[in-house]
């Protein structure tokens, strides 16, 4: 049987199936361990409701802590409240710009008015951060990710969508 500590310990470990560089705890996606009798529970929020990784997701978490010596795990999915990407670490965000990923920019959650953009955000390039960046398309490998091209070093990249 692990602690709550030790599967935290564990779970820092686990990688994200689509962005293998962070965990699915510096992705934000788990909310809750919870050591009950005879094992643990593990609630997890997935990014957005119709996320294909959500099962890879779930089964990783189980194997990871079984292996670990916890008994019993539980993987629970919830969707309410739903994930953000102001959940995702700022030491993840630097990881997803190492590996060339654009992290998402502003904060998702502040309420009140927001501006409706019609032209998007000029984004920098992970690779050579230069700001003269165009939107190649609105979904990338992924629905929450677009697909850009920087202008100045030509390379395409992925920018992870603020929701």
């Amino acid at each position: 049987m692990l602690s709550e500590t030790q599967a935290w310990d564990v779970l820092h470990a686990v990688p994200d199936p689509e962005i293998p560089v962070i965990s699915v705890t510096e992705l934000g996606i788990v909310r809750e361990v919870l050591v009950r009798e005879g094992g643990l529970h593990v609630v997890v929020t997935p990014t957005y409701s119709g996320c294909p990784a959500t099962e890879v997701i779930s089964q990783s978490i189980h194997d990871a802590l079984v292996a670990a010596g916890a008994g019993e795990v539980s993987v629970e999915t919830r969707l309410a409240p739903a994930w953000t990407t102001d959940w995702i670490t700022e030491p993840a965000k630097e990881k997803l710009r190492a590996y060339g990923i654009a992290p998402p920019s502003g904060d998702a959650s502040v309420g009140g008015a927001q501006p409706i953009r019609f032209v998007p955000r000029k984004l920098a390039c992970p690779r050579c951060g230069s700001t003269d960046t165009t939107r190649l398309s609105q979904f990338g490998s992924t629905a929450c990710k677009a697909l850009y091209r920087c202008q100045s070093c030509l390379e395409p990249f992925e920018y992870f969508k603020p929701i």
